[in-house]
């Protein structure tokens, strides 16, 4: 059986209201190899006090420990924000085979660098569900402002 970007995306935003939820920055990820999820995670950065515990790089570890292998070549990581410089440079390492974010990132995005830092095979997806991440992210910093 065969699932849509969009299927995937919607589990990386569940991921993201869980992060919500923890009062982390809302963004999830799933890493996805022939239509089977073998990693996730969610921003959990305050929780653990580690800056690196990004939805990206959590999903990461978990599929490359389900693998017992350190490449992602034949896996699509799904994360509901444009990674940052950080987890685009574990995404190139990684050398994930296909990239899709929904919402953009325009002030910590890695496409900021004006140069793509991605492996060079890595396919890039971008604006799946990009306004129901933008919105979760919006609702989250509003909320932040106004307490």
């Amino acid at each position: 059986m065969f699932f849509s970007d969009e299927y995937f995306m919607k589990i990386a935003y569940q991921e993201a209201l869980q992060a919500y939820e923890l009062d982390e920055v809302p963004v999830g990820a799933v890493v996805v190899l022939n239509d089977q999820i073998i990693g996730k995670g969610h921003n959990l950065t305050q929780t653990l006090t580690d800056v690196t515990a990004h939805a990206e790089m959590l999903a990461i570890t978990a599929a490359s420990n389900h693998l017992t292998a350190k490449y992602l070549q034949d896996c699509t990581l799904y994360v509901t924000l444009e990674p940052c410089i950080m987890c685009a440079g574990a995404i190139a390492l990684a050398q994930v085979g296909k990239l899709v974010y929904g919402a953009h990132d325009p002030k910590r995005g890695y496409t900021l660098l004006g140069e793509n830092i991605l492996h060079p095979k890595t396919e890039v997806v971008t604006g799946i569900m990009e306004e129901e991440c933008k919105e979760l992210l919006i609702r989250f910093f509003n909320q932040k402002r106004d307490s």
